[in-house]
């Protein structure tokens, strides 16, 4: 099985150590790249193009939120898990559509979890394409997997049939998807 390519971002010498250590355990992982500094972070996971990321959510300079959103708007989408010793920032890392949320001190077990559903489960091309979508256009995909016609969404939405359409086609586009 190919290995995982890895950056790990954590303000943290020693968190960054165990995190590495857990990682080598797996067996499952190359790690290309760790990192202290949150600022440095979007432009060497850019320049990188790992498969996953591993980063705290406290750091100082920029949050790991920070730095999802600064590589996303590069369209660079590797898969990121959030690990970090507060639970209060879970359902905050659901809406940034995080891989997974690891609690420090990490678990073994979980994180093996966490790299078989992203082995078992891993559909980039998809996802990748899917955060390029603008907020309408995903409003407007959500209503076309619930089963609405154009003509639905343009009276949901207040718009035209048209313009409902038009936007079918370009998330299809921006999917590659044919039909």
């Amino acid at each position: 099985m190919k290995l995982i390519n890895c950056v790990l971002v954590d303000d943290d010498p020693l968190a960054l150590e165990r995190m590495e250590a857990l990682l080598e355990l797996t067996g499952r992982v190359k790690i290309i790249q760790k990192m202290s500094s949150p600022e440095a972070a979007p432009d060497e996971i850019m320049r990188i193009q790992p498969d996953m990321v591993f980063l705290d959510v406290e750091m100082p300079g920029l949050s790991g939120f920070e730095v999802v959103k600064m590589v996303r708007l590069h369209d660079c989408f590797p898969t990121f898990v959030f690990v970090t010793g507060y639970n209060q920032y879970a359902i905050k890392a659901i809406k940034a559509e995080a891989f997974d949320y690891l609690l420090k001190p990490v678990d073994l077990d979980e994180l093996n979890d966490c790299l078989t559903r992203y082995q078992e489960n891993k559909q980039p091309d998809y996802f990748r394409h899917f955060y390029q979508l603008s907020d309408r256009e995903k409003e407007i995909q959500r209503l076309v997997a619930e089963g609405k016609t154009s003509l639905e969404i343009a009276e949901i939405l207040f718009i035209s049939k048209n313009t409902a359409d038009t936007h079918r086609r370009n998330i299809r586009k921006k999917l590659k998807d044919k039909s």
